[in-house]
């Protein structure tokens, strides 16, 4: 069965026969920030027309004999624990794993606790470790777990010894919330999250996002965000990368957790209604299009997408002069805009001759007249 979120038919000149059907994300780029399952979602996007580009912003280091894990699972193994809270399956499991390479009974002083799930997946490896979950907040989110602890439901958390599996973030408000309450805490660093060994793919994608390279950026995890931003920073287009999510560049983030990092820095971002990476991707396919506007010109409909434009229902793919003029002259639908103003548009610079040009490699590609000379004055789109 097709997926109708994947394409529809275009109706070919004058109604005729259906052409090339127009994918959602066709003429537009997205790039991927994902460490795990990257490619899982690239091909998401590319089935629904997305050009894809990948940037790790993170690199997960598994800390199975790392002294850190070591310490802390002996320190969790020194009495009896009351509540655990694993915030993720592969980290959870990773943990029960690692303890027993080592011979460390962790798995069996469980056995005792009562353990908390901070969403599905961690929720299925503690039943596929034959221990017992005993809650898991609706929202998938650290904040609903503390509250949850904080309310008592789990009875008085002071002086309890709570166990907190770390997932490569500190979690920093759910483990100092709980010792305001007076818990004893025990963080467990499973793994943590670093930057990618080879950074120049992120490091080209921060320069890309200021100057408006791409169309929407996703991210599965808050260390991802993070890095991005940092490596921003290190390359001296933090501002511009801020101002690009403002005004040019979609933010979608997986979940609340995920978008922290964004929000912090004033990004607003799109987030799914579940944390799954096929809601990320129909996120995408639902609010990147929306954010261009169908423009009407006598009988001709006109979208500018971000490398491509969408006439009539056929996609016409346009180099990036005659592009750049299209997206300055829909920037101001029906207004009039110089050539002087056109020309700063145009990457490669020149003179009054090369945007001539461009308008008249433009008008040749989209074989329509919808943009129009105003003598003396400049160009406009006639909608």
């Amino acid at each position: 069965m097709t997926d109708p979120a994947l394409a529809r038919p275009v109706d070919g000149p004058g109604g005729d026969a259906p052409a090339q059907e127009l994918l959602p994300l066709a003429g537009f780029t997205v790039a991927v920030t994902a460490a795990r399952r990257s490619e899982e979602l690239g091909a998401l996007l590319d089935r629904r027309g997305a050009r894809v580009v990948y940037a790790p912003a993170i690199r997960i280091v598994p800390l199975s004999d790392d002294a850190d894990l070591v310490a802390a699972t002996r320190e969790v193994l020194a009495e009896p624990v009351d509540l655990v809270v694993a915030t993720t399956g592969v980290g959870f499991r990773g943990w029960l794993e690692a303890a027993e390479a080592w011979d460390l009974p962790l798995r069996d002083h469980l056995l005792t606790s009562r353990v908390l799930a901070r969403g599905p997946k961690a929720r299925g490896a503690i039943r596929g470790a034959g221990l017992v979950d005993a809650w898991s907040p609706e929202s998938e989110n650290s904040a609903e777990v503390l509250a949850h602890l904080l309310s008592g439901a789990e009875g008085p958390i002071e002086g309890r010894r709570i166990a907190v599996q770390l997932h490569g973030d500190p979690l920093p408000d759910l483990v100092s919330g709980l010792r305001a309450a007076g818990a004893d805490v025990l963080t467990v660093p499973v793994y943590r999250w670093v930057l990618p060994e080879d950074t120049a793919p992120l490091r080209r994608l921060v320069g890309t996002i200021a100057a408006r390279g791409v169309d929407a950026v996703t991210f599965t995890s808050a260390p991802a965000a993070a890095s991005l931003l940092q490596v921003a920073g290190e390359e001296g287009v933090r501002a511009g990368v801020l101002a690009a999510f403002t005004d040019a560049v979609l933010a979608v983030a997986v979940g609340p957790v995920t978008a922290a990092p964004l929000e912090e820095a004033g990004i607003r971002t799109v987030q799914p209604e579940r944390a799954r990476l096929g809601a990320l991707a129909r996120s995408v396919v639902s609010d990147l299009p929306a954010r261009h506007p169908v423009l009407t010109s006598g009988p001709h409909t006109l979208q500018v997408r971000g490398h491509a434009a969408v006439l009539d229902g056929r996609l016409v793919e346009l180099p990036p002069g005659p592009m750049a003029v299209l997206r300055a002259l829909a920037r101001r639908p029906g207004v009039v805009v110089s050539r002087p103003d056109l020309l700063g548009a145009l990457s490669g610079g020149g003179d009054a001759h090369a945007v001539e040009m461009a308008v008249t490699r433009l008008r040749a590609a989209l074989g329509a007249p919808v943009v129009e000379t105003v003598v003396k004055r400049g160009y406009r789109l006639a909608v």
